[in-house]
């Protein structure tokens, strides 16, 4: 027997508690510049609750090609890398504004 979904009461194959999560957050995706002039693509307004964050920062870290990390619930990687943000996030089914 399968499994059920505590959140939506439907079978794990077929719930679709993550896709509603994805589809409700408002993510912004900006640039930050450093110290010495060095650039951060900051995302922000990612529910660190309703995803696996490592998974999702790891997955950005390696299509980008560059270092990050977690920091207060936004996603910081090196570089400015909007574009690539942006298109990967929303292939994975997330709204996103660019700023």
């Amino acid at each position: 027997m399968s499994d059920i979904c505590p959140k939506c009461g439907l079978p794990k194959e077929i719930c679709v508690c993550e896709e509603i999560a994805r589809e409700q957050q408002s993510i912004t995706i900006a640039v930050d510049k450093r110290r010495y002039g060095k650039t951060m693509t900051v995302v922000d307004g990612l529910n660190p609750h309703d995803l696996d964050m490592n998974a999702l920062v790891s997955n950005l870290k390696s299509i980008c090609a560059c270092g990050g990390t977690i920091k207060e619930g936004r996603i910081e990687l090196q570089g400015d890398h909007r574009a690539k943000v942006k298109d990967a996030l929303e292939k994975l089914g997330f709204t996103v504004d660019v700023i």
